[in-house]
């Protein structure tokens, strides 16, 4: 659909998804507007403004469609316009040489995706073709192009560069119409004329060949890929192209060749078992590598690091590497070679000095965790096949004869062998046979408590390799000793001197406990026997945890709280405290409270402050004697506070202060004293502030100034150079005590204070100029804020009055035209002394109608009255004292033909009567300024 809009836009829209596809400006056109229609040239020209107005927009006969045409009629000429068929659009797009454009504008019409497409076939498959061959033209003249204007100057960089911006376009549309003839022969052929192009194109392969979207190569394009990546050091690349690819398009021999030379293992393994169906050749190869080495104590180099993995799941796992699986019917047959491989005595190439099975010590040394974990994945397959158990109980067998007793490998190799032997031994379904020598030494070693390594792993295969053997063997309790074996002789009590023990299950023991003593199924002497084991371990119980402990003694020993802090040193007694107080289970009596405040005092000072905020449970009296005992003024001043003395914390305090300013240091003393000063008058200044709240001028000047005086003697005895820091740093906490004043005691008794001191009153201007100065500019500060609070204020209340000025002399508008009570038109009436009144809801009424129905109240002048709408009053529910507010309401904005005053805008400007106050029109109309003064006009 094409359409012209009132801007002259052309647009042209797809029906379907109504989205605009394309927008034609027609200004050029200049098309011709109006017709005789809109002239009435029979009636002389006539005609009304609406009409003219539309006939300056009316187009009729202007535009006309014919076979697919539009036809613009313009004041110079006529336009046509078409729309293009599919292959108009794209040779316009190949015109302006935008070949990328062009091949997905095609690909759209190829999927049937494409908007407004003119020419094309219904049939699906024929349009595919249609379009298939115009996309093939359009890529060979995309490669002509990219050949023939390519940079012939400028750096390497540049033509490659060029050429990334068109082979990839190249390949991913024959990749996308199944034509790699096209791309192989045709276009790479053209393509390999220059060397800069050729390597682009075979580097871009490596993205579709590891994406799967490319798995087949030419044997021209395998060689020169393979030439082209070697002479450019892209193994990584290389390799990752070879196992993506079809092994029957792979030139083996040399393939097998660059991947030795280079170290491609993976492509090798790759080559020789897809293409070979080789398992065993790859394994001797990669030990010939990495044996050497490993035997002589040498660090891996290269990318034979790697063999752990390779081996692993090339061949244990039975699964082929590095990518898919072994066909099914060569599973079984692949599993026993390599597991003959593996249990050689010697190797093919064996010398005089090789030791036994040295394929296995091999890959022990190499690693031997994974190589176990890979060999216990393969075991979990093997169930009914005879071969393959005996394979495993030859393999365990090679395993304990090679690395039992044998100095090569350390404990903690040997640890991980008899891990992964007591898991296979575990196995319900357990065939393996060992020596009762050998099964002692692997439950020692599991149990053994100096052994950290591999700790909760060793734990988790005892405890399950006691679940199954329990019953056949006979164990000793001394060397076995773990959770099992006494829960299933009901000695609860000696598992938590397990938990104890073990380091990684401390944390356990509470939920454990608490379970235990909480749950049923257990007798009252299994329960007696742990509640007694609990008391003798409270000590490591409450260093383990405080809040944990608190909280298991809530529940279980409330009885016994006293005898348990009885028993704590005081480090302990400090932390179960804290934890009786972090918790909400449990309420202690005040003595603890206090206890803990003395013991706070005594050790742990820094903590005492939050204590006593958090704490509400302790005794005031007490806790002050504790205190002042140990004289922590801080938090008597808390506690007289709280108590409600505010004048003995201020007292408590001050002598703080005054007993710091007054002490003689040296300078690295004088720095911390000075600190403390500042910190205690941080505190005192904020008792201060809250006290003041509630005092008289006279009781808050007893107040701050003495802490003043305080501040200001010290400085009377700090003489000569040596103390100018000292009262440098007074003065500076003299004026911050002179701010938090200023906002409680008047700046003329302040400043005739310090005057009558010694230390300012009897020197000159200039020493107590800093303070003065200090006081003013603070007192500029708060009258620049106060100013400012002001006019913001202001502003807000003329804002105010602005809105209800022009919400009280907006005109109002009637609903009907008759009065709403007597039911007649005003209009009509003829008696001239009628008044009309009017309300903001919009009924109108008579005067004398609103009268009759006592909607009217008098004030003190009988010339005045206030009005009520009758029918919203009658609607509310009448007129009594519950609807005095909706009254008000209409009746300040009821209207009686009145006026407002000229000069303030307000109705009415006359003393004695409420805001809003209706006018009559007996008033008159403005009012003088004079008579505004007199009236005291708002």
């Amino acid at each position: 659909m094409v359409l012209v809009d009132s801007h002259e836009k052309l647009q042209v829209v797809d029906r379907p998804s109504q989205e605009i596809l394309e927008t034609l400006d027609l200004d050029q056109v200049q098309l011709v507007y109006n017709s005789r229609h809109f002239k009435s040239l029979a009636t002389g020209g006539n005609v009304s403004q609406a009409l003219a107005l539309v006939g300056e927009k009316a187009c009729y006969q202007s535009v006309s469609s014919y076979a697919g045409q539009i036809v613009y009629l313009g004041t110079k000429s006529a336009h046509i316009m078409t729309l293009r068929n599919w292959r108009e659009r794209v040779d316009c797009l190949l015109k302006q040489e935008r070949f990328v454009e062009a091949l997905s504008l095609a690909w759209s019409f190829h999927e049937g995706t494409a908007k407004a497409v003119l020419g094309l076939f219904g049939d699906p498959v024929k349009r595919k073709g249609v379009v298939a061959d115009k996309m093939v033209e359009i890529l060979f003249q995309f490669a002509e192009r990219s050949l023939k204007k390519c940079p012939e100057q400028g750096k390497i960089q540049v033509l490659e560069q060029h050429f990334q911006e068109v082979v990839p376009v190249l390949v991913d549309y024959c990749l996308l119409l199944q034509r790699i003839d096209l791309l192989f022969n045709q276009l790479y052929g053209r393509l390999v004329e220059n060397v800069v192009a050729k390597g682009v194109f075979l580097e871009s392969l490596e993205s579709y060949i590891i994406a799967e979207r490319l798995g087949h190569l030419t044997t021209p394009i395998m060689r020169d890929l393979l030439a082209h990546y070697h002479g450019n050091g892209m193994m990584d690349s290389l390799e990752n192209c070879i196992v993506h690819l079809d092994v029957t398009s792979l030139d083996i021999q040399q393939v097998v060749q660059v991947c030795w030379e280079n170290q491609l293992y993976d492509a090798m393994i790759y080559v020789f078992n897809s293409g070979m169906n080789d398992y065993i050749t790859p394994m001797e190869k990669l030990f010939a590598v990495i044996g050497p080495p490993l035997r002589e104590g040498r660090t891996l180099t290269g990318k034979a690091e790697d063999f752990d993995s390779q081996i692993s799941y090339c061949c244990l796992a039975g699964r082929a590497y590095p990518l898919g699986d072994i066909p099914e019917d060569l599973v079984a047959q692949v599993k026993n070679q390599v597991f003959e491989f593996l249990i050689r005595l010697h190797s093919a190439d064996s010398s005089e000095e090789e030791e036994v099975f040295p394929f296995i010590r091999t890959l022990l040394h190499f690693d031997t965790r994974e190589f176990l974990n890979v060999l216990a994945l393969t075991f979990e397959d093997f169930k009914n096949d005879k071969q393959a158990l005996e394979y495993q109980q030859r393999i365990v067998d090679i395993l304990l004869k090679i690395m039992v007793d044998n100095p090569d490998f350390t404990p903690s190799q040997v640890g991980g062998l008899f891990t992964f032997l007591a898991r296979q031994l575990a196995k319900p379904d357990n065939t393996l046979f060992v020596n009762r020598k050998l099964f002692d030494q692997v439950l020692e070693f599991l149990c053994s408590p100096d052994d950290e390594s591999r700790h909760t792993e060793r734990q988790q295969v005892s405890e399950k390799h006691t679940h199954t053997h329990c019953n056949g063997v006979e164990f000793a309790p001394e060397k076995l000793i773990c959770e099992f074996l006494y829960e299933k002789k009901h000695l609860y009590d000696r598992i938590i001197d397990c938990y104890l023990r073990d380091p990684l299950r401390k944390e356990e023991i509470f939920s454990y406990i608490h379970n235990l003593l909480s749950m049923p199924g257990y007798t009252s002497e299994e329960k007696k026997t742990v509640w007694d084991k609990t008391l003798q371990h409270i000590q490591e119980l409450v260093a383990l945890d405080p809040n944990k402990s608190a909280d298991l003694v809530s529940f279980h020993f409330l009885e016994e709280v006293r005898p348990i802090i009885s028993q704590l040193q005081v480090s302990s007694l400090i932390k179960v405290l804290q934890g009786y107080h972090s918790g909400t289970v449990l309420t202690l009596e005040p003595e603890l409270h206090e206890l803990q405040v003395g013991l706070l005092c005594r050790f742990a000072p820094q903590q005492l402050q939050s204590f006593l905020q958090s704490s509400q449970q302790y005794r005031l009296e007490e806790a002050i004697q504790i205190t002042k005992q140990y004289h922590h003024s801080e938090a008597t001043a808390y506690l007289l506070e709280r108590k409600g003395d505010a004048h003995g914390a201020f007292t408590v305090l001050l002598k703080v202060v005054q007993m710091n300013t007054h002490t003689d240091t040296g300078t690295e003393e004088g720095e911390l004293m000075l600190r403390r000063v500042e910190d205690s008058l941080t505190e005192i200044v904020s008792l201060c502030h809250r006290t003041s709240q509630n005092l008289n001028q006279k009781q808050r000047e007893v107040l701050w100034f003495p802490l003043l005086e305080a501040m200001m003697a010290p400085q009377k005895l700090l003489k000569g150079p040596s103390a100018k820091h000292k009262s440098e740093a007074l003065k500076e906490l003299t004026m911050k005590v002179l701010n938090s004043m200023s906002g409680f005691i008047p700046l003329p008794a302040i400043i005739q204070r310090i005057l009558q001191d010694p230390v300012y009153g009897k020197g000159k201007l200039a020493e107590i100029q800093g303070l003065i100065l200090g006081m003013l500019e603070t007192f500029n500060y708060e009258q620049t804020l106060l100013e400012t609070t002001t006019s913001l204020l202001n502003h807000d209340l003329h804002w105010s009055l602005a809105h209800l000025r022009a919400a009280v002399t907006r005109g109002l508008h009637p609903r009907q035209d008759h009065c709403n009570i007597c039911l007649q038109q005003y209009k009509r009436r003829q008696d001239s002394a009628e008044e009309i009144i009017i309300f903001s809801c919009g009924h109108l009424y008579h005067c004398q109608c609103l009268q009759q129905k006592d909607c009217g109240r008098g004030f003190s002048s009988e010339r005045l009255q206030a009005w009520s709408c009758y029918k919203c009053s009658s609607n509310q529910g009448g007129r009594g004292s519950a609807t005095e507010q909706g009254r008000g309401r209409s009746t300040s904005l009821a209207q009686v033909r009145s006026f407002v005053c000229g000069v303030c805008m307000f109705s009415p400007c006359l003393r004695g009567f409420p805001p809003g106050t209706p006018v009559s029109s007996h008033r008159p109309k403005t009012c003088r300024l004079g008579e505004l003064e007199k009236l005291n006009c708002p």
